[in-house]
């Protein structure tokens, strides 16, 4: 899936966290209290984006079969420029070679417990813009700014100052208990109800300071519904 414009530092794996921005959290409420959680979580809740997901800003993304329409995950993924095992707070952002913003599709779904195979790993429903940022270009990687639009109109807006962990906390709680090799990429998370697009609908993500993207959403036979 990946195009003549995708960032070359990004080779290896693709994580993802839910339940890190605050409205998730305060959404779901005495939810998480509840079967099948029971507690809310006290670690990073992961899922893994695969090959076949990611796509190229430019890219046409074909809904599958029956969905009429997609999540946009508009995200800031950290690309991991050196291994990194049992960082902590203070020396987590060496580990770090730059941010890129990126679109995390996901189809509606309301279950966090099992994962949402289906949902979130049909084809082209990683986006990645053509650029990674530098970290030492970003000056406030804490509050960064994410933007969505549809068909032009500017559909949502979040910050990084929402997250429940922030950069340097995500990173110390994941390779807590595993490696990032370089070329890796940490999404940092995606806000609670994402802007719905549909087929036929054009969507751009963007950070100020970091970059853009932009893609357009089909149905399955390639034609706007």
């Amino acid at each position: 899936m990946r195009a003549h414009n995708f960032p070359t530092s990004v080779r290896g794996t693709i994580y993802g966290v839910v339940l890190n921005d605050r409205g998730s959290i305060e959404a779901m409420g005495s939810a998480l209290q509840e079967a099948p959680y029971k507690a809310p979580p006290k670690a990073p809740v992961m899922y893994i984006k695969p090959g076949n997901t990611l796509s190229a800003s430019g890219s046409a993304v074909a809904l599958p079969k029956g969905a009429g329409q997609v999540e946009i995950g508009a995200a800031v993924g950290l690309v991991i420029g050196a291994p990194a095992s049992r960082l902590n707070t203070q020396n987590a952002l060496a580990a770090v070679q730059g941010c890129v913003v990126v679109a995390d599709l996901s189809l509606p779904h309301t279950s966090y417990y099992r994962p949402a195979i289906r949902e979130k790993c049909f084809d082209g429903s990683c986006v990645f813009a053509d650029t990674v940022a530098p970290l030492a270009s970003v000056p406030n990687l804490a509050g960064l700014q994410v933007e969505t639009f549809i068909n032009g109109k500017q559909a949502g807006q979040w910050s990084l100052t929402e997250l429940v962990r922030g950069a340097p906390e995500l990173l110390q709680d994941v390779t807590e208990f595993m490696t990032l090799a370089p070329g890796d990429v940490l999404l940092l998370g995606v806000k609670w109800q994402a802007p719905a697009a549909a087929p036929g609908d054009q969507v751009a993500v963007a950070v100020p300071g970091v970059g853009r993207l932009e893609f357009s959403i089909e149905s399955t036979t390639g034609s706007a519904a």
